[in-house]
């Protein structure tokens, strides 16, 4: 092999890339600490691009629908269209303050009223079971044996119910200087998060143009051409999956609450928003929903919670056939075996974050995967036909 100056390049950096490898190995509580300090202080900055992603999206549409043909006109007006983004900014921030207010003035009271009623409810449900179970020793004799004979000491269980409880006070009571020091630590990341969001919302398009510029200057034009190729099918694989989702959920969210209202089911509004929240979640966030509801319902009345179980079944076949290929439509182009298989890992992985980016994160993956596989397909002269698409 030719020793030229690209080559010494790539020795360099593969050796320097494993002696760092090895030092990570050989320390590993060091680098998890230095990695862990690393990200206490960038995360201001992450959740700022985080909250920045996530308004830009909203602030897009409405930049779009009202503004568009003053930034389309041949001789726009300067002085109308400086003011173009921070008016399309404030609107954005005008319709989160509106559903923030929707939940916090009528959605939350009526959850509360909800939960007030529910211990009553409960004790009445505990009341018909033990109703239930006393019947049920009438009919079946053997019953009362069968309890008899597995000797369950009731004060014991009293006392180590009491000494769990009273453990368990205790520790929560020690951790309240680590709650409130996380609350403080979350809601000043928040705030510097937040602050620097506007900041690249309302200069991203010089950003845009700083960071081109580079990744030309320090890259070979083929691989930044590849590398903003990559950034551009992730933003609008995020986008799209973001905004259709939310709107997906909210009228799943709907459907729950009007066709509750209508066959007077209790506990309508705490269910139906329970279900809209999990429905984020793709695949398997509207089952965990329809499980709640249907547990809430059947401390009523079980009937009901059958009757539920049933409405939830048709709801989901009309959205699942009707609303949600109209609403994301095949943007996320995965097929339901790695929607899945997304959703798992990244739950496993990181939790509900996980499960809410791991979905967008495998489209874009598999798409790239697509592309290059395609490519290579041609490259070798190999027809792709209908079956190898």
């Amino acid at each position: 092999m030719e020793w030229n100056r690209k080559n010494v390049k790539t020795a360099a950096l593969l050796i320097a890339g494993g002696i760092a490898f090895a030092w990570v190995l050989q320390n590993i509580g060091a680098a998890g600490l230095v990695f862990n300090t690393v990200m206490g202080l960038l995360a201001p900055f992450v959740l700022g691009l985080v909250i920045a992603f996530v308004l830009n999206v909203p602030m897009r549409a409405i930049e779009s629908a009202l503004f568009g043909r003053l930034k389309a006109s041949r001789k726009p007006n300067k002085r109308l269209r400086r003011f173009i983004r921070p008016a399309s900014f404030f609107l954005t921030l005008l319709c989160f303050a509106a559903a923030l207010a929707l939940f916090l003035f009528i959605i939350i009271p009526e959850v509360a009223r909800t939960v007030e009623t529910l211990p009553a409810r409960l004790t009445e449900f505990f009341r018909q079971a033990e109703a239930w179970l006393a019947g049920l020793d009438v009919r079946i004799p053997t019953l009362e044996e069968l309890l008899e004979s597995l000797e369950l000491n009731w004060e014991s269980i009293g006392q180590g119910l009491f000494s769990f409880l009273q453990n368990g006070a205790t520790n929560l009571i020690s951790s309240t200087v680590d709650i409130a020091t996380t609350v403080f630590n979350s809601l000043f990341n928040f705030f510097m998060g937040f602050i620097f969001a506007v900041y690249v919302l309302l200069q991203k398009e010089k950003l845009g143009i700083q960071t081109r510029k580079l990744l030309y200057a320090y890259l070979p034009e083929k691989k930044a051409d590849t590398l903003l190729e990559i950034a551009s099918l992730t933003n609008y694989i995020f986008s799209k999956f973001i905004s259709g989702q939310c709107l997906e959920a909210c009228i799943l969210g709907m459907l729950f609450f009007i066709a509750m209202s209508l066959f007077q089911f209790p506990y309508a509004m705490m269910v139906s928003v329970f279900i809209a929240v999990m429905a984020l979640i793709p695949v398997v966030g509207a089952f965990i929903g329809c499980v709640f509801g249907a547990f809430m319902l059947f401390i009523t009345d079980p009937m009901q919670a059958v009757w539920f179980v049933v409405m939830f079944l048709v709801i989901q076949q009309v959205e699942g056939n009707l609303i949600y290929p109209r609403v994301v439509g095949s943007t996320i182009g995965l097929p339901p075996m790695w929607v899945l298989f997304a959703v798992l890992v990244g739950g496993s992985l990181m939790g509900l974050p996980g499960v809410l980016i791991g979905v967008p994160l495998c489209s874009v993956a598999y798409t790239l995967l697509k592309r290059s596989t395609n490519d290579r397909l041609r490259k070798k002269r190999i027809p792709l036909g209908k079956y190898l698409e």
